[in-house]
């Protein structure tokens, strides 16, 4: 598995929100459900991010926006809405898993229509801002590593027959009761992989290193095999052996690259991963050190507390 497909597997759309509100300015969408990410896509209309560090971001549309929680923030139809006095009012368009984490507030009408299973749609294409928001749940602790690669707030914008497709795709899923919250859980799942690759692939020097890793002719055979089999006695020969290159050139090569020596980054993936499953399970310390390619405990607990500062009984301890 590669490192993004690992690093999302903890991350899913759980209830997710299909809404599209009509909203007379000024306008207010409040998100407050502490999702560790948010994606928000524009199919119609317009609008400004607010976040709670004061940074604001227009949204048209066409893009599509993910914001790193947890931390609140604002959709509204401009950045001096919040500032100006207006009566509010609750939308209970973004229902999920029970919650109703969005709240809506505005001068003039609002409009949230149809009601399945917490997905809802309105039918009026004159001037709607029409919105479809995913809040992705992360019960462990194996995304934290993805989450510090990303800004606060990113915004890549869609083609507009992905926007049309997506919009025909949510209605259809509103209509059709059967299997349609699992259809747009499904359905905003892969929208949020295809944002982050596209935003990753555009970000260039900016992406994290793994990710810039794994499109290099020489270090991508290599990274591949080495996350997909991450136990597994790998040394820099082994490696440079799946890049079909010499020791010294590999090396050389993922130095550059990486920023750190092969091994320094083999390392640190096995105790990131080791320190998600004293998170996250029950495993014995002995067990988590045989997943991540430790002989014995002894050895693993010493690498351990050299890389992360606790021993991994104290860690565990410490959050339990």
């Amino acid at each position: 598995m590669d490192p993004l497909s690992s690093l999302l597997s903890g991350i899913r759309a759980e209830g997710s929100a299909v809404s599209h509100a009509v909203l007379t300015a000024p306008w207010t969408i409040r998100f407050t459900d502490e999702a560790p990410l948010t994606m928000v896509s524009v199919l119609r209309g317009q609008g400004t991010l607010l976040l709670s560090d004061g940074t604001e971001r227009r949204v048209r549309a066409g893009d599509t926006a993910v914001v790193r929680g947890p931390a609140p923030f604002h959709l509204a139809d401009a950045p001096t809405t919040l500032q100006r006095p207006h009566t509010a009012y609750e939308i209970a368009c973004f229902a999920q898993s029970g919650q109703v984490p969005v709240a809506a507030a505005g001068s003039g009408a609002g409009r949230c229509d149809g009601d399945l299973g917490g997905l809802h749609w309105a039918d009026d294409p004159g001037g709607a801002t029409a919105l479809i928001v995913g809040a992705y749940r992360a019960p462990g602790h194996r995304h934290e590593r993805l989450l510090r690669a990303l800004p606060r707030v990113l915004v890549v914008e869609e083609d507009a027959e992905v926007c049309a497709w997506l919009e025909s795709a949510a209605a259809d899923a509103v209509r059709l009761s059967a299997g349609s919250q699992a259809l747009m859980d499904r359905l905003l799942d892969w929208a949020l992989v295809c944002t982050l690759r596209t935003w990753f692939d555009r970000a260039g020097a900016d992406a994290p290193d793994w990710y810039r890793g794994l499109a290099d002719p020489v270090l991508g055979p290599a990274l591949l095999a080495f996350h997909s089999r991450p136990a597994d006695a790998w040394t820099v020969a082994l490696l440079a052996a799946r890049a079909g290159v010499s020791r010294a050139l590999f090396a050389k090569r993922f130095t550059e690259l990486m920023g750190r020596p092969p091994l320094a980054y083999v390392t640190e993936c096995r105790m990131d991963e080791a320190e998600a499953l004293l998170f996250d399970t029950d495993l014995s310390i002995a067990r988590i050190a045989a997943s991540v390619g430790y002989a014995d405990a002894f050895g693993f607990s010493a690498a351990f507390k050299r890389h992360k500062g606790r021993s991994p009984s104290t860690l565990r301890a410490a959050a339990a």
